[in-house]
């Protein structure tokens, strides 16, 4: 069975000292090895962005996508070869900007895949201008006189679009994270996990110690039921989003491959797919 360690690769992350990114990034490899996965069973996608290094910064089958495209990758990734653990990862911009209709349309199709978005509520790869996580009023250098646009909230989000699983985490939780991201593996169906990752460099209102005295636990609200979905989205209304922990699970529901008729559980890769002379000319005909 493989550690913690063997996940480590030799490229040394070039984040900047102190980003959020360096515990999700431990959290992921921590997961992995506590559900029993070895390198060659896992694949972690990823967009651009600052996130969008950590597929490099992992020993395992790794692909840095475009911008926004990490999900159709992910998905593509799984659908090919069903075997595989996938992980996509992004920041708020590549999952709520410009990939925000495939977000959408991953969470409701409930493909077997855990999308982990570092939430940092700003563009920081481009020098820090506003992104859809940012708050009315956030001041940046493309919003110098405050964002007068309100903020999207991924757990609403989400539930909205009908999500099977639904977590949100800080990354100075590393325990926390790494359970969260186990369940999600586990999950049968699309997990979203959105982790609150303080941008150090450009973001000085979202920082640690506002996330720390704002954030509320699930597990600190009595009587709160991760399996009753509108209690999930009133939570997060009551609290304006700044949930943590498992929010909502729908165990009942079946994923994606399980209702694709005539799915193979087998990897594409132990297939035998040669098609005959025969096979090949009947499908060119099918098109002429």
């Amino acid at each position: 069975m493989a550690t913690m360690k063997e996940f480590r690769n030799n490229v040394k992350p070039n984040w900047c000292p102190g980003c959020g990114d360096f515990s999700i990034q431990a959290a992921i490899q921590r997961a992995a090895a506590n559900v029993g996965l070895e390198p060659e069973n896992l694949a972690v996608i990823s967009g651009i962005g600052c996130s969008g290094r950590i597929s490099g910064y992992i020993n395992c089958y790794g692909f840095h996508g475009i911008h926004g495209r990490s999900l159709p990758i992910a998905q593509g990734v799984k659908m090919a070869n069903r075997e595989l653990t996938v992980i996509a990862a992004g920041g708020d911009g590549d999952g709520f900007a410009i990939g925000m209709g495939h977000t959408v349309h991953a969470i409701r199709r409930n493909m077997n895949i855990t999308y982990i978005v570092m939430d940092n509520q700003i563009y920081g790869l481009t020098k820090g201008q506003t992104s859809p996580r940012s708050a009315t009023g956030f001041v940046t250098k493309s919003t110098p006189q405050g964002s007068i646009e309100s903020s999207i909230t991924p757990v609403e989000l989400a539930l909205s679009v009908g999500a099977t699983f639904v977590a949100q985490s800080f990354s100075s939780d590393l325990k926390g994270l790494t359970e969260l991201i186990e369940k999600g593996i586990k999950h049968e169906g699309f997990s979203l996990i959105n982790v609150f990752s303080p941008c150090v460099t450009y973001n000085k209102v979202n920082t640690y110690d506002w996330f720390k005295e704002n954030i509320v636990p699930v597990e600190t609200i009595e009587g709160y039921d991760p399996h009753d979905r509108i209690k999930a989205m009133s939570t997060s209304m009551k609290y304006n989003g700044l949930i943590t922990g498992l929010i909502y699970q729908n165990t009942e529901q079946k994923p994606y491959e399980a209702l694709v008729k005539g799915f193979k559980e087998e990897g594409l890769a132990k297939q035998d797919i040669r098609l005959s002379q025969e096979d090949f000319d009947k499908l060119v005909a099918e098109f002429a």
